[in-house]
């Protein structure tokens, strides 16, 4: 299963489409990936998915292939939304990361704390890494 749900994954697909062509550019998918803090070049992308854009298809198929459960690449995204290194992650900056990312601009906090309180096996109000393993793997973000 997606760590990000399709639905998601096509409101993010028509957000980096800026001219609505269907199509993304690499500089799009590069402009993604540097935000959620995947560092590559352009160039590499380029290497990588064989052409200059890619359809919403491609995109999925690309979104698949890094979205494997591994926890090195698990890790580095629990990172990114650990804003202050403390090793759990809180509503603030699940809140932070994923507006950041583009999604949920108009979720409240109270959505916010209920996505926390749906993985938060021990209630202690964050998600830990392990939590954050379970959350990725049933699509919760």
């Amino acid at each position: 299963m997606s760590p990000i749900s399709t639905n998601d994954l096509q409101k993010l697909f028509k957000r980096l489409d800026k001219d609505n062509s269907g199509r993304i550019t690499i500089s799009e998918l590069h402009t993604l990936l540097h935000r959620i803090g995947i560092e590559t070049t352009p160039e590499e992308l380029q290497m990588l998915v064989g052409r200059n854009d890619l359809d919403y298809a491609d995109f999925l198929s690309f979104y698949e292939a890094i979205a494997k459960d591994n926890d090195e690449d698990l890790w580095k995204a629990f990172k990114v939304f650990d804003v202050d290194g403390d090793g759990f992650i809180s509503c603030e900056e699940l809140k932070m990361a994923l507006t950041k990312m583009g999604f949920m601009e108009k979720k409240s906090w109270e959505d916010f704390r209920d996505m926390i309180h749906v993985y938060d096996k021990n209630s202690d109000g964050l998600i830990d890494f392990d939590e954050f393993k379970d959350m990725m793997s049933s699509g919760g973000v």
